[in-house]
Order: C-alpha cells, then sequence, then structure tokens
C-alpha cells in the first residue's frame, strides 16, 4: 500500500500568512481614486465603482469588500492605469492579483 498523501512542499494551497492584502488594496485604490476623482476621467461606471466602495466600508450592511471589488474590477483598473499611464499603479494591481485574488 503506498501513501499518495502529499508532502508539505507539494501542498496545493499557499498561505496568506505574512502578506497585507488589506495595503494592496488601499496602495491601488489610491490610484484609482487619483485618476476617476477628477470629472474629465469620470463617467457612470467608476460613479457606481466609488458607491460601491463606499458601501464596502460599512461591515454590518456591506455585500463586498474592498478586495472583493478590487478583485472583479482588475480588468477595468488595467485598463484605467494604461489609458493614463499610471505604471505605478500597474505594478501595484499586479501585485495585489499576484498576492490577494
Amino acid at each position: 500500500m503506498s501513501d499518495d498523501t502529499p508532502t508539505k512542499s507539494e501542498e496545493r494551497y499557499v498561505s496568506f500568512r505574512g502578506i497585507d492584502c488589506t495595503g494592496n488594496v488601499a496602495r491601488v485604490l489610491e490610484h484609482v481614486f487619483a485618476i476617476i476623482d477628477e470629472p474629465a476621467n469620470s463617467n457612470p461606471f467608476w460613479d457606481r465603482f466609488k458607491e460601491r466602495i463606499a458601501a464596502a466600508a460599512h461591515i454590518e450592511t456591506r455585500v463586498n469588500d474592498e478586495l472583493c471589488l478590487l478583485c472583479s474590477h482588475t480588468y477595468y483598473i488595467e485598463e484605467l492605469f494604461e489609458t493614463h499611464g499610471d505604471e505605478a499603479g500597474l505594478g501595484r494591481l499586479k501585485r495585489l492579483e499576484e498576492e490577494c485574488c
């Protein structure tokens, strides 16, 4: 009889211990808001995004948290950063995706 139990090094899941997802979210949002808070860059999509982020702050009534919202909007955020040449924002978004989403 062989033992097919994975060893510690073969485990499928990686711990999130030591990863600052809350900080990653805050840094990405800082870049998003720096762009969409400019009236020329806003539109109904980003207006709704701002509403949803604000609602996420209300823990007792929120539907999604900030991390969930960012992870589910990464393509839109990436396009926003690319359109506005925000390389630092793109780097922070990539880190958020790799570490937290």
